[in-house]
């Protein structure tokens, strides 16, 4: 097996992606902007999706561990979801918040795909959610020709995974679709998990999709309830919330 004719072929991207990128262009983004702050996982060596810490369109960067320092959660009345915000009232997680971070690290066809859509760093339009999630999946294609090529070069092998189970807390995060996935955990010395805290992207999400509803909404006060209706359905989309697993377990007390 070998990925030297594909990383060659990653280096004429019209080549690969032009037959099929028409119908990309053609479509229609609104033409919607709401400054808010973008918070995505940042690594010096790549663009981050694993690992790393977190960085803010708005300056400065938050080693994981502390990720309480940054991200504050809250309870809202009216939902079963906790919501969140860091320096401002919201913010926004994503392939968009990634894009507004890391654009620097992006592949070359990955670079190529967003100039071809019009996305530039700092995009304050939430519905190019969707172009960065198009351009990342540029960058990934490409990367993936890099990483198969390392991998064929060392040598595919396993590595030792045995570890000693001890109590303690452990923090991780990691990149996904729909934005940075944080995970504590609490163990004792057995292994048993005590404690945890979850925080998945859609409810770091919940209050900047608000936020971003309420700006857009008297800006199209003017169209038909169908065409309201749409934008506005439209907007959540393009967060791509997933509801059902946003919620938290409440404790409750029947008297």
């Amino acid at each position: 097996m070998n990925c030297e004719a594909c990383a060659s072929a990653s280096q004429r991207p019209s080549l690969i992606w032009k037959p099929g990128w028409g119908i990309f262009k053609t479509l229609e983004i609104p033409d919607f902007q709401r400054e808010t702050e973008y918070l995505a996982l940042q690594r010096d060596d790549e663009y981050a999706f694993y690992n790393g810490v977190i960085a803010s369109t708005d300056g400065g960067t938050t080693p994981v561990p502390r990720y309480r320092k940054k991200i504050h959660e809250f309870v809202v009345p009216y939902s079963t979801a906790k919501h969140t915000k860091a320096a401002r009232e919201s913010f926004m997680v994503g392939a968009l918040a990634r894009f507004n971070n890391n654009h620097a690290k992006l592949s070359p066809l990955a670079r190529w795909a967003a100039e071809e859509m019009g996305l530039k760093p700092i995009c304050y339009n939430p519905f190019m959610n969707n172009v960065a999630q198009l351009v990342e999946v540029a960058h990934c294609l490409e990367d993936s020709v890099r990483l198969i090529n390392e991998l064929l070069a060392r040598g595919i092998r396993e590595e030792d995974r045995n570890v000693e189970v001890r109590g303690g807390i452990g923090v991780g995060a990691t990149e996904v679709p729909r934005g940075i996935l944080i995970h504590e955990y609490t163990l004792d010395d057995g292994g048993t998990v005590t404690g945890a805290n979850l925080i998945i992207p859609t409810n770091m999400n919940h209050n900047n999709i608000e936020r971003d509803l309420k700006a857009l909404t008297p800006t199209i006060v003017d169209k038909s309830q169908q065409e309201i209706t749409l934008a506005l359905e439209m907007l959540v989309r393009a967060y791509d919330p997933c509801i059902s697993c946003s919620t938290h377990l409440l404790n409750v007390r029947f008297a």
